[in-house]
């Protein structure tokens, strides 16, 4: 296999700019992006090179912002990426890292965890910072984004990032490589789990009530950060569907339904339309599945006659709306969240009902169990139950179904995951392996299920649900600020890591056994993955010239 070296040409970009502060010093340094900051860091092992990508891809970038003492005032602007012969890369994004306190950490944690001393972690991307302020001693991550269209002329960009302040002015150069390879739209089913609900409402806009136009503009707001980071996925509550009885039948007004779905349309985010449980537990985990009806506390067992009648009726109205929006095509169904070998059969039980009525529609799920077999159409099994159970899931796969994966406050260990407290390398390789096995998705339960009176900045990591700590940085990916949400640099990770199993993909039909060995030779296993940014990077500029023909 050809061996490829780092260029030495991209030394040529300033590393370290030092500004005169009165007697002292403060430093811009340019830093890995896969490197996570922490405040105390106080030391970066240099790093100069040229960001490659394909035209359709994101170019991204991390200065150190070093002070002996307190700055203040402190903003970004960015001088425009050119190349040679004038070709301007605009689409470029600046912002201040914040720090996120991680409260508990994470139990079983990996062999590669990172551990804070302060306790805070680098995450959210504070992009429209006017007066930033950074004590002395601490470390800043600044990060830049820069989203390179599709129709981008091949070369070398260079720019420049430039910090003001108080008293101060820094400046960054940096630069992108432009290969003549396009990004395809990228394949990879992905749905986040949002919640627009009341109280994750009132976190981005105190006065907004739910649908009122302020409510919507929340959902807007959901959507376009979705669509920036490739997800294509939504799932919808049916809790939007407003049932209302009439004798032993049943009406359904779909208003509040339809605007959500047609605002994900609008943004381009909507490729499958997930619709949400119908039932859960009804007690604890080894607990019966039983299905929810309006109007009823509790929840039913499907054979109940009350919730057999609801369903008659819900489940036909849905199928009959889906079709006369044209959203049937694009349609599954969940039926309850993890059912496991415990209740298995009060779950296939409601699956087997809903299918009386829709024999044709794909039910899809999150699954602790392999006896679901003729039930669920498109397996989601948790990542650690996926690598156990591979030989089942391939036989799955080879019987017409789909397998995904997911992963949420579990596995821990050396499994990739997108905790606070794991490298951004790790996040980013839950996307090589799904190529690596040969899954066609992932899921995640928390994009935005912000919790408590501070949802997010303060404290994160000591949530409880069902006796379980949730990991820091499990609950969300995303943040919210007023009246706008901020992503964040694992965000970044797995939507980078998205374009990269969409690059594999491209070269799988090139050249199969050179894409398998190169995603192979970063993650070798479940649990072992080359944890080295060095590799990474060259792992990645063989496939770009691969695909180029360089």
């Amino acid at each position: 296999m050809k061996q490829f070296c780092l260029s030495v040409a991209a030394l040529a970009l300033a590393v370290l700019t030092f500004v005169s502060c009165g007697d002292k010093q403060v430093s811009l340094q340019r830093v890995d992006p896969l490197e996570k900051l922490l405040p105390e860091t106080c030391w970066s092992h240099p790093y100069s090179e040229i960001e490659e990508v394909a035209a359709g891809e994101h170019a991204t970038f991390q200065f150190a912002l070093r002070s002996p003492v307190d700055l203040e005032g402190l903003s970004l602007s960015f001088e425009a990426l050119k190349d040679e012969a004038g070709h301007v890369l605009e689409s470029v994004t600046t912002g201040f890292v914040d720090y996120i306190h991680v409260g508990r950490t994470t139990p079983d944690p990996g062999r590669d965890a990172i551990r804070s001393v302060s306790g805070m972690y680098p995450d959210a991307i504070i992009d429209d910072a006017k007066d930033w302020k950074v004590p002395g001693g601490k470390t800043q991550p600044v990060w830049v984004s820069v989203a390179v269209p599709k129709d981008a002329a091949p070369g070398v960009y260079k720019g420049r990032v430039l910090v003001k302040g108080k008293g101060v002015k820094l400046r960054g150069e940096i630069g992108v490589k432009v290969y003549p390879v396009v990004l395809e739209e990228p394949t990879l089913w992905v749905t986040n789990w949002f919640n627009a609900g009341e109280r994750s409402l009132k976190h981005f806009n105190p006065d907004a009530v739910l649908y009122s136009e302020e409510h919507w503009d929340y959902v807007r707001a959901l959507a376009k950060i979705m669509k920036d980071s490739y997800q294509n996925t939504i799932l919808v509550s049916v809790g939007l569907i407003e049932s209302k009885a009439e004798g032993d039948k049943w009406s359904f007004d779909f208003t509040n339904f339809d605007k959500e779905v047609e605002i994900f349309q609008e943004a381009g985010v909507l490729k499958k339309l997930e619709v949400g449980h119908i039932g859960g537990r009804v007690g604890l985990w080894n607990s019966p599945f039983g299905v929810n009806v309006p109007g009823v506390d509790g929840k039913l067992p499907i054979e109940d006659p009350v919730a057999m009648n609801y369903y008659s009726h819900f489940i036909p109205a849905l199928v009959a709306h889906l079709k006369e929006k044209g959203w049937y095509s694009i349609y599954c169904q969940h039926i309850a969240d993890e059912p496991a070998n415990d209740n298995y059969e009060s779950y296939v039980a409601i699956a087997k009902f809903f299918k009386q009525y829709a024999p044709d529609v794909p039910i899809i799920e999150a699954c602790h169990s392999h006896n679901l077999a003729d039930i669920v159409d498109i397996w989601v099994p948790q990542l650690n139950f996926y690598a156990d159970g591979y030989s089942f899931y391939k036989e799955r796969q080879a019987a017409g179904d789909e397998v995904w994966f997911y992963t949420c406050l579990a596995p821990q260990g050396n499994y990739a995951n997108r905790f606070l407290e794991q490298p951004l390398l790790k996040t980013r390789l839950l996307h090589w392996i799904n190529f690596r096995f040969g899954a066609t998705g992932y899921l995640h339960w928390g994009l935005n299920q912000w919790r408590g009176d501070d949802p997010s900045y303060e404290s994160t990591g000591i949530n409880l649900e069902g006796g379980n700590i949730l990991p820091g940085g499990d609950s969300w990916i995303i943040y919210p600020g007023d009246k706008k949400l901020y992503g964040s640099i694992r965000l970044e990770a797995m939507r980078d890591g998205i374009a990269d199993y969409t690059l594999l993909q491209m070269l799988s039909r090139k050249d199969e056994a050179l894409a398998k060995e190169i995603c192979r030779q970063n993650v070798y296993g479940w649990t072992t993955y080359d944890m080295s940014t060095l590799h990474f990077r060259l792992a990645r500029r063989q496939i770009l010239e691969a695909l180029s023909g360089e």
